[in-house]
């Protein structure tokens, strides 16, 4: 069990106006497989896909990589910096120069992997990192993000605004008993100290934001109370004082029982990718298997694995003045 997958099992316990097209499996038998998948970071041209593909316990996390295909998507790859070191939750800024990710990678050469404990548990720690885009398109040599944001070795889910303030969950010393969203802003060649993003009672657990590049809205999953299933995606809107609007459950097919997370925006308007467990319902008593067709089920994307999943938000944006 990963630190994530600790946080969410610790939180386990009114849609918006305005409806949410139909969810669209992404990639399924090539990005959305049996295995677990999350966290798509789409190139600001919708070209280049990265996302996190791990087993069932997320203990083995990889970076990967696939290119658009016509309506489709290549064999994925693991990226160019990934595979050697627990790496996940990858994020372009949105000019596509740099991609962000999380890692327990050293973060001096020759130094110990990044090691984190919570509830008398160890884990792989995570701290920030990201690569940049060379001349000739291939990415540079991964680089530590240094500062306050890596204190405590638990941080998740990088999103990057374009003014360059980066938001992530993490457990600090102001987070209460569970995780919340903290920012933090650019400061000559290094970062504020974390704040955390206001966004109500302490108690709710709050993860994986998601901030609008120009930062009129912010995504996350959680459990606001009114969570359909473990955790579901949330949305709040900047205000003009600059504090944040209550957090809004967002409706249509964005959320169902099964547990959703690491939301992540598209390059096209309203387009919202959100990882999530969500099976195909098994009636009985069903057609009979054999072992071929058994096996065929049980392994495809649907078995129980978080895949990832295309839904539209569009409306929901524009009912709140975004367009």
């Amino acid at each position: 069990m990963t630190l994530k997958t600790f946080a969410w099992a610790t939180a386990f316990a009114l849609a918006c106006s305005g409806p949410v097209k139909a969810a669209e499996l992404l990639g399924p038998g090539v990005i959305s497989t049996g295995l677990q998948e999350t966290t798509a970071a789409l190139s600001p041209d919708g070209k280049t896909l990265y996302f996190l593909r791990s087993d069932f316990a997320e203990k083995d996390d990889t970076i990967m990589v696939s290119q658009r295909r016509g309506n489709g998507w290549s064999a994925p790859e693991v990226a160019s910096f990934s595979g050697q070191w627990h790496d996940s939750e990858p994020a372009y800024a949105p000019d596509g120069k740099r991609l962000y990710f999380v890692s327990n990678r050293p973060p001096h050469a020759g130094g110990a992997p990044v090691v984190a404990e919570m509830g008398g548990q160890t884990f792989a720690g995570t701290n920030l990192w990201y690569v940049e885009r060379q001349t000739g398109g291939h990415w540079g040599e991964p680089v530590h993000v240094e500062g306050a944001l890596n204190e405590g070795a638990m941080l998740y889910n990088p999103s990057v605004a374009a003014n360059g303030d980066i938001y992530f969950s993490a457990h600090r010393a102001d987070s209460g008993k569970l995780y919340q969203i903290y920012v933090v802003h650019p400061a000559g060649n290094a970062y504020s100290a974390p704040q955390r993003v206001e966004l109500g009672d302490l108690s709710h657990n709050r993860m994986d934001p998601c901030v609008d590049p120009q930062g009129r809205f912010l995504l996350f999953a959680g459990n606001e109370g009114d969570s359909l299933g473990s955790a579901d995606i949330y949305i709040a809107f900047h205000q003009t004082d600059g504090s944040w609007s209550k957090p809004e459950h967002l409706g249509g097919d964005v959320n169902t029982a099964s547990l959703e997370n690491a939301p992540t925006l598209g390059p096209g308007f309203g387009e919202l990718y959100v990882s999530s467990n969500r099976q195909e319902e098994v009636r009985f008593p069903k057609p009979r298997d054999d072992a071929a067709s058994l096996q065929k089920r049980l392994s495809g994307p649907l078995n129980g694995s978080r895949n990832i999943w295309r839904v539209d938000i569009g409306d929901v944006l524009r009912a709140h003045g975004i367009h």
